[in-house]
C-alpha cells in the first residue's frame, strides 16, 4: 500500500499539468492583451484575452490530464467518448473559469492583472480538480453503461 494516497497523487498530478496551463494561459493573456486587442477598451481588452487564454489552457489541460492525471480512468478510446468526456472537462473548468474571470475583475484594480490572473487561478484550480474528479473522469463500473454526455456530479 501506497504511504501517499492515490487522491493526493492525483491532485499533483493535476498541480502540474495545471502549472504548464498556467504557462499557456499567461503567456496567450499577455499576447492577446498587448498585441491582438490593444485597440478595444481595457475592460473588453482584459476579458477578451481572458477567453483566448482560458480555451487554450483548456484544451492543453484537458490532453495532459487524460494522458496522465486519470489515465486509469480512461473511456473507450473512439472519438464520440472522448469528445464527450472533452464536454464534461469544459463544463467543470466553465465553473472554475467563472471563479477566474470575476477574481480576475475584481482584483486587477489592485494588482498588476497577470498577478491578479495568477491568485484567481490557485483559486479555480481547486474547484476544477475537485468537479474533474467526481465527473467527467470519475471511476466507472465494468457493467456500467456509459452516456455520451455522462451523468452530473
Amino acid at each position: 500500500m501506497s504511504i501517499v494516497p492515490a487522491t493526493l497523487v492525483r491532485f499533483l498530478r493535476f498541480g502540474s499539468v495545471g502549472a504548464s496551463g498556467v504557462v499557456v494561459n499567461q503567456a496567450t493573456l499577455w499576447f492577446a492583451r498587448e498585441h491582438l486587442f490593444v485597440a478595444l477598451s481595457p475592460r473588453v481588452s482584459l476579458n477578451a484575452s481572458l477567453a483566448a487564454a482560458i480555451l487554450l489552457a483548456t484544451v492543453n489541460n484537458y490532453f495532459w490530464n487524460r494522458l496522465w492525471t486519470w489515465r486509469d480512468r480512461r473511456r473507450a478510446q473512439d472519438p464520440l467518448s472522448t469528445f464527450a468526456q472533452f464536454g464534461q472537462y469544459c463544463v467543470a473548468v466553465a465553473w472554475g473559469a467563472a471563479v477566474q474571470v470575476a477574481l480576475t475583475n475584481l482584483l486587477a484594480p489592485f494588482l498588476p492583472y497577470l498577478l491578479a490572473n495568477l491568485c484567481a487561478i490557485a483559486v479555480a484550480g481547486g474547484v476544477n480538480f475537485a468537479i474533474n474528479n467526481r465527473w467527467a473522469f470519475r471511476a466507472r463500473s465494468a457493467s456500467a453503461p456509459e452516456l455520451p454526455w455522462g451523468s452530473p456530479p
